[in-house]
């Protein structure tokens, strides 16, 4: 592997220096030799021990150095810009331009982590590449033929897919790959210049993160580490789950947090877990859409990676989705055994960055109709693969949020805001939420409606209980899988449920829309729109792609009461409810789900709230077809859209002799015994 990479490296050095390719194509090729270059330079000085030595300020300048073709102004001339690539070099050649220059930018992580493999197979393929279009002028033509090209990048992607899957399931269920894990342990983290060992774009906000949290005191450290393992651990009690069948927790972090991540580590411990933390790769190999999975950095340019989340438009055959599956499943073949005792993901959250709306650019590559029914397909199929090794009824999750430096001058205060929230006595929040549960267990169907401008008027069948002295309809659910505490939520009986959903702004996945509406029809999307574009094609293109996931139509999978008064009231509070993160949002008001329901493969798993009844609405009518077509029955994506209570008129139980049961009026609960969820807004 070291001789391809020489080799490599002596090649893209001539190149560097000669360009035998039509004048149009020159640029291109020099400047992306030059990255290539400077990946090689970089190499040299992390085997030179550069990491260890280097004052600050040198590392980083190496660290802007690798991002700065894509940071602000500059992406606007750069060919990772596809509208750049588009214009010089024309649609379809441009395209598969950009997306080579997107891939090989991917090098700068493998550079960090000495995986010369991933290294090398980028460099030959741009030395491919070239070559063709050396070869083409040879033979007077400005450029190969675009199917030429195509096919060069085709066949990596297909025959890479089998490295790449494999690696992506080792480093999510086995500890011994363990890059960030030795980081944040064997690093002093009094001494920032750690962050730069991963690789990762570090900023100025990046690094007072990590010393905002080098200087808090040990108990406070320790108390956030509690409540995100606490929560994890309770998340297995409540699920009536065997946590001492597992061996690893999978820990997704953003930098900056190590410091809590080293006490969670500790607490892992005790529980006999071992951390694994894999990379949030932005490589056509892992990439789903907007979604980061794993550990990450600071993100250069939001709108870089938006414009090149559906790269995989350029090849996505029935082939290729065939080909992925039966990679994806040889690789959990090889790791049955450590996939067996993978418990789950441990998430940190952020929130406070600047609100993000992207521009949707017709340079950008986007997946056609049978292409989004290739890719929804590939969603379903590679998630059953997932869960045939990874059980859904054997592992849990746990999700906790903070906010960071971009949020704004008062980030300390709103910092210890969010930790009480967080940590708020889950006990007096389960007392009101049964109350609300008990409420609702006599009800046959639900109406939300908004007020104050919002169209919201949704009608939600309930799942019908037999024995009201054992079952309940809702999850009491406190402070454990998703931190902060406190909503009910059920999985609704799709047939019946219809109406309109619509809220004014919402951020979901890290994208702002406004005015979504949803309109359903026995419980499944029927039509949807927003007011982000002009164009009302682009606006449905937009929700289709981002939380639809190229599904035609989603099943409302979950309809949840968020009682976080406190959490709401934060938000008013600091002007922050526009950043807050679906995690906090979703406890702030009712919320609507589209996708899979909260009990997502672990449907036969028995639920049980403190007071003993079991939670007996785990199904709807499309889970259940996983006993008969397990295709048909989940979507591989659940998403919260919640109604602020400013927005919110009412929520009003009915039961089937008619009698009604309000739970919420104008913004405010209005419940015996829950009163004292309106105190906050009263402060």
């Amino acid at each position: 592997m070291e001789e391809r990479y020489e080799l490599s490296c002596e090649r893209i050095e001539e190149i560097a220096r000669i360009q035998e390719v039509c004048d149009r194509y020159k640029d291109y090729f020099e400047k992306t030799a030059q990255f290539l270059l400077l990946m090689r330079d970089t190499r040299k000085r992390l085997q030179d021990g550069f990491l260890q030595k280097a004052p600050i300020e040198e590392l980083r300048d190496m660290n802007r150095a690798m991002y700065e073709d894509v940071l602000g102004a500059n992406y606007d001339k750069s060919y990772a810009n596809p509208a750049v690539c588009c214009e010089a070099f024309g649609v379809q050649m441009g395209r598969m331009l950009s997306f080579l220059y997107t891939e090989l930018r991917c090098m700068i992580p493998y550079v960090f982590e000495g995986m010369l493999e991933e290294q090398v197979i980028r460099m030959e393929l741009f030395v491919e590449v070239y070559n063709s279009f050396a070869y083409a002028l040879s033979e007077e033509m400005e450029a190969p033929e675009e199917k030429e090209l195509k096919e060069t990048l085709y066949w990596f992607v297909s025959d890479y897919s089998e490295t790449a899957a494999e690696w992506r399931v080792r480093t999510q269920v086995d500890a011994d790959y363990d890059f960030a894990t030795r980081i944040i342990m064997d690093s002093d983290l009094n001494d920032i210049r750690y962050l730069y060992q991963y690789g990762e774009y570090i900023t100025p906000e990046t690094e007072k993160m990590a010393l905002y949290l080098a200087a808090m005191p040990e108990e406070k450290i320790q108390k956030m580490a509690d409540t995100y393992s606490e929560g994890y651990r309770i998340g297995f009690v409540k699920g009536n789950k065997d946590l001492s069948k597992k061996e690893v927790v999978d820990v997704r972090y953003v930098l900056g947090f190590e410091r809590m991540v080293k006490a969670a580590i500790g607490n892992f411990a005790k529980l006999n877990l071992k951390p694994t933390i894999f990379r949030a790769s932005a490589s056509i190999f892992h990439k789903k859409g907007n979604l980061k999975l794993g550990y990450y950095g600071a993100i250069a340019n939001k709108q870089f990676e938006y414009d090149h989340k559906d790269d995989i438009a350029l090849f996505l055959d029935k082939r290729l989705v065939n080909r992925k599956l039966e990679v994806l499943r040889q690789a959990f073949e090889e790791c049955r055994e450590k996939a067996a005792k993978y418990a789950g993901p441990a998430v940190i959250e952020v929130f406070g960055e600047e609100p993000f709306a992207p521009v949707s650019k017709s340079e950008a590559s986007a997946l056609s109709e049978e292409q989004q029914k290739l890719s929804a397909e590939y969603t379903g199929a590679s998630t059953g693969i997932t869960y045939e090794y990874i059980k859904g009824e054997e592992r849990s999750f746990t999700i906790i949020a903070f906010p960071i430096p971009e949020i704004g001058d008062k980030f300390e205060e709103i910092f210890d805001e969010t930790i009480k929230i967080n940590t708020l006595d889950y006990q007096a929040y389960e007392t009101m939420q049964a109350i609300i549960i008990d409420t609702l267990n006599k009800a046959t169907y639900v109406e939300v409606k908004g007020m104050n401008g919002n169209k919201t008027d949704m009608h939600i069948k309930l799942y019908p209980i037999t024995d009201p002295s054992k079952q309940a309809i809702f999850e009491n659910c406190v402070a454990d899988v998703n931190i902060p505490v406190g909503e009910v939520f059920t999985s609704p009986v799709l047939e019946g449920t219809k109406g309109t959903l619509h809220v004014s702004r919402v951020f979901l996945n890290e994208l702002e829309y406004h005015n979504l509406e949803m309109t359903f029809e026995d419980g499944k999307i029927k039509d949807y729109t927003c007011t982000n574009f002009a164009e009302e094609e682009k606006n449905k293109e937009y929700i289709k792609a981002n939380v639809l996931y190229h599904y035609d139509s989603l099943p409302l999978g979950e309809f949840a009461i968020g009682t976080n008064t406190t959490a709401y009231m934060t938000a008013k509070k600091y002007d922050i409810g526009n950043r807050f993160p679906i995690l906090i949002a979703e406890k702030t008001g009712p919320h609507f789900a589209v996708g899979d329901t909260c009990y997502s493969h672990s449907e036969e798993v028995k639920v049980y709230n403190e007071d003993g009844k079991e939670i007996v609405a785990r199904d709807n009518s499309v889970s259940i077809l996983r006993k008969t077509d397990p295709s048909k029955a989940y979507f591989g994506c659940h998403t919260d859209i919640t109604i602020p209570y400013d927005e919110l008129g009412s929520i009003i139980a009915y039961d089937d002799a008619g009698n009604s049961y309000p739970i919420i009026r104008e913004g405010r609960f209005v419940l015996k015994g829950c009163e004292e969820l309106n105190k906050s807004f009263e402060e």
